[in-house]
C-alpha cells in the first residue's frame, strides 16, 4: 500500500476515534449522534480505502459459512495462528474497522446493525484470535455482543459469548502472557506503538469488564453465588490496577455486602462495606485518568445519593447482625432465654480463635496503604453477633447514624417510598435492641420512639396511592402498642394493687392497638366494605395474626362492669374462632399459623364456659 494511501487511512482513522469519543451532551441537542454519524463516514472511507478482504482470507471465510452468529463462541483453537503476510494483515485491518462501526451502531441505538458489524469482526478473526495481535479486539467484540444480547434478553447468548472471552483470556495468558497489541495500534506507525505496560493496563481492563458483565449475567440467571465472585473479581481488580470510578466503585461494593448478609457471612459484609466507605470518600480527591469520571465530584445530587445508598446498605448490616443475634437467644414466646445466652457466650473465644483463619479465607480489597484505610474502619464494627445490651446498643448507635445520613437524601418529600423504608428500619433497629433491654420501662420508651416515628408517615401518606406501605406500618404501630400494652401488665402484675392510673394506660395502649389493628383488617375489605372470603396469600399471615391480636386484645380489657366484659369475651371468642373456622375451610392457612391456631382452637373451647359463668353470676347478682 503506498505511503500517502496509509498516512490517509491513519488519519482518518484517528479522526474517528476522536469523534467516537464526543460525549452526547456536547452535540447539538437537536443532533445528539451528530459526532458519532462523523465517525461513522470516517470509518466506511477508511474501509472503502482498505479494499475487500484478501482472496485467500475470503475463502476461509466462505468455508466457514455455515457457521452461525452464536458459534463465533465456539472451542478454542488448538494452536496459535500468528498474524503473517500482507492478506493477513489486511483481514485484520478491516476487523478493526468493523469492530468499531459495530460500536458505533450500537452507540446510535441501531442494534441489528451493530450485530451484523461484530459478527463480521469475529469471522474474519476468528482463525488469528489466540494471537497477540488479535487476542484484546476479539474479546472485546464478544463482550460487546454479550452486552448486546442482554439488553435484547437472550441471556444464555450473552452468557455464551462472555464465557468465550474468559476462557480466552485464561487459555492466552497461560499459553503466551505477552501484552497483546491493542486494537488502534493497527493503524499506528511502529515509533508510536504502545509501550508493553500501557498494552497490559488496556487488555487487563477489557477482561476486568468482561468480569462485571459476567456479574450482571448471572444475577440475571439468579446464579447469585457465581455473581458474587464475578463481582468481587472485579472490584479487585479494578483496585488493582488504579481502573474505578469511585462512586461507582463504592456502590457496588456496597451491593455485594448485601450479598454476603443474607448469607450471614458478617466479616465479608463489613469488609465490603468498609471498602466501600474508604473509597466513596476518595471522590473528587483522585487524579483524574482515563477510568475516573471527570464530572463524578460535580455532580453533587449522584454523590449525595449514593452517600445515602451505601448507608442504607449499613442500616440492613447493623439490623441483620441484631436480628441475626435475637433469632439466637429468643425462647418460644420470643424473650431472651438466658441459657442460649449463656451457650453463646462459651462459643465466642472459639469465634475469635478462628478470626484470624477466617479472616484469610474472606474477601480482600486492596494493598498497603489503602488495606490499612479499610482495616481501620473495620475495627471500629464488630462482625460478631451481639450478646448482651451493651454490644447490642454499639451497633444500634451505628446504624442510627447511617439511618440519619441516609434520610439527609431520602427525605418524604421526593423520595417516599425511600424514606419510608428507611424510617421502618430505624424503628426495626429500636425494635431489636428492646430484646435486650432487660429494664422494662425502658423497653416501653423504645417502643414508643417507634410509635413516634411511624404515625406521622400514615398520616400524609394517600392509602389508594401506597396501600401496601400503609398496611405495613400500620401493622408496625399496632404491634408497638400490643408490646406496650404487655409490657405494661408485666410492670402492673409485679405491683401488689396497681392504681387507676396504671389500669387506664393499659386500657388506652389496647384501646390504640386495637385501632390500628382494625384499621389494617379493613384495609383488606372489598369497595363494598365486605371482608374477604379468601385471604391473599401475600397477607394471609399479617391478617391472621392482627385476628389472633384483636381477640387477644378484648379479652385483656379491663372494666369493672361485669356485662361489659361479656360483651368483650363474646368479641374475643368471635375473632378466635373466625381463625379456627377459616382454617378448616382453607387448611393451607394453618401451616401459616400453627401456634396462633392452636391457642384459637383452646380459646374457643374455654371461653363459652367462662362466659356461662359471667353470665350465672350477673344473675346472682
Amino acid at each position: 500500500m503506498a505511503n500517502t494511501a496509509w498516512a490517509e487511512i491513519r488519519e482518518k482513522f484517528q479522526a474517528a476515534l476522536a469523534l467516537s469519543r464526543v460525549e452526547l451532551h456536547k452535540n447539538p441537542e437537536k443532533e445528539p449522534y451528530k459526532c458519532k454519524y462523523g465517525a461513522r463516514v470516517l470509518l466506511e472511507e477508511v474501509k472503502a480505502l482498505l479494499g475487500p478482504v484478501p482472496e485467500d482470507e475470503d475463502e476461509r471465510l466462505q468455508a466457514e459459512d455455515g457457521l452461525g452468529a452464536e458459534d463465533d463462541a465456539l472451542e478454542l483453537p488448538a494452536e496459535v495462528v500468528e498474524v503473517e503476510g500482507p492478506n493477513a494483515q489486511g483481514a485484520v485491518r478491516l476487523a478493526v474497522i468493523e469492530f468499531y462501526l459495530g460500536v458505533n451502531h450500537i452507540d446510535t441505538e441501531e442494534l441489528s446493525a451493530g450485530e451484523e458489524h461484530l459478527v463480521k469482526c469475529l469471522r474474519l478473526l476468528r482463525k488469528y484470535r489466540l494471537s497477540q495481535d488479535c487476542v484484546s479486539l476479539y474479546i472485546l467484540a464478544q463482550n460487546n455482543l454479550g452486552i448486546l444480547w442482554s439488553e435484547r434478553e437472550e441471556i444464555g447468548t450473552a452468557q455464551a459469548y462472555l464465557e468465550s472471552s474468559e476462557a480466552l483470556y485464561n487459555q492466552y495468558m497461560k499459553e503466551i502472557g505477552s501484552p497483546p497489541l491493542d486494537p488502534t495500534e493497527h493503524f499506528l506507525p511502529e515509533e508510536e506503538k504502545l509501550t508493553e505496560q500501557e498494552r497490559s493496563k488496556r487488555f487487563e481492563k477489557v477482561y476486568t469488564h468482561n468480569l462485571y458483565y459476567l456479574a450482571q449475567v448471572y444475577q440475571h440467571m439468579e446464579m447469585f453465588e457465581k455473581a458474587a465472585h464475578y463481582c468481587h473479581s472485579t472490584l479487585k481488580r479494578q483496585l488493582e490496577h488504579n481502573a474505578y470510578h469511585p462512586i461507582e466503585w463504592a456502590i457496588n461494593a456496597a451491593t455485594l455486602s448485601q450479598f454476603y448478609i443474607n448469607k450471614l457471612c458478617f466479616m465479608e459484609a463489613r469488609h465490603c462495606l468498609s471498602a466501600a466507605n474508604v473509597i466513596f470518600g476518595q471522590t473528587g480527591k483522585i487524579p483524574t485518568t482515563d477510568d475516573t469520571a471527570e464530572a463524578e465530584g460535580d455532580v453533587p445530587e449522584l454523590y449525595h445519593q449514593r452517600k445515602g445508598e451505601i448507608a442504607r446498605c449499613w442500616i440492613k448490616y447493623c439490623l441483620t447482625l441484631m436480628q441475626n443475634a435475637q433469632l439466637s437467644m429468643q425462647d418460644n414466646i420470643g424473650e431472651l432465654d438466658l441459657d442460649k445466652q449463656s451457650e453463646l457466650r462459651a462459643l465466642r473465644k472459639k469465634e475469635l480463635d478462628e478470626e484470624e483463619s477466617v479472616r484469610k479465607k474472606a474477601v480482600q480489597f486492596g494493598t498497603g496503604e489503602l488495606c490499612d484505610a479499610i482495616s481501620a474502619v473495620e475495627e471500629k464494627v464488630s462482625y460478631l453477633r451481639p450478646l448482651d445490651f451493651d454490644e447490642a446498643r454499639e451497633l444500634f448507635l451505628l446504624g442510627q447514624h447511617y439511618v440519619f445520613e441516609a434520610k439527609e437524601f431520602f427525605q418524604i418529600d421526593g423520595y417516599v417510598t425511600d424514606h419510608i423504608e428507611v424510617v421502618q428500619d430505624h424503628s426495626a433497629l429500636f425494635k431489636v435492641l428492646a430484646f435486650f433491654e432487660t429494664d422494662m420501662e425502658r423497653r416501653c420508651k423504645m417502643h414508643k420512639r417507634r410509635i413516634a416515628m411511624l404515625e406521622p408517615l400514615i398520616v400524609d401518606l394517600n392509602p389508594q396511592y401506597y396501600l401496601l406501605v400503609n398496611r405495613q406500618i400500620q401493622f408496625e404501630i399496632a404491634h408497638a402498642y400490643y408490646d406496650m400494652m404487655d409490657l405494661k401488665v408485666a410492670i402492673a402484675d409485679k405491683l401488689r394493687d396497681p392504681d387507676s392510673h396504671i389500669v387506664k394506660k393499659i386500657n388506652n395502649l389496647n384501646k390504640s392497638a386495637l385501632k390500628y389493628y382494625q384499621l389494617f383488617l379493613d384495609s383488606l375489605r372489598d369497595p363494598n366494605k365486605v371482608f374477604p372470603e379468601h385471604i391473599g396469600e401475600d397477607v394471609l399471615r399479617p391478617a391472621m395474626l392482627a385476628k389472633f391480636r384483636v381477640a387477644r386484645l378484648y379479652g385483656k380489657i379491663i372494666t369493672s362492669d361485669p356485662k361489659k366484659e361479656l360483651e368483650n369475651l363474646a368479641t374475643s371468642l368471635e375473632h378466635y374462632k373466625f381463625i379456627v373456622d377459616y382454617c378448616e375451610k382453607h387448611p393451607e392457612a394453618a401451616q401459616e399459623i400453627e401456634v396462633e391456631l392452636e391457642l384459637s382452637k383452646e380459646m374457643v373451647s374455654l371461653l363459652p364456659t367462662k362466659m356461662e359463668r359471667f353470665r350465672t353470676k350477673m344473675a346472682l347478682a
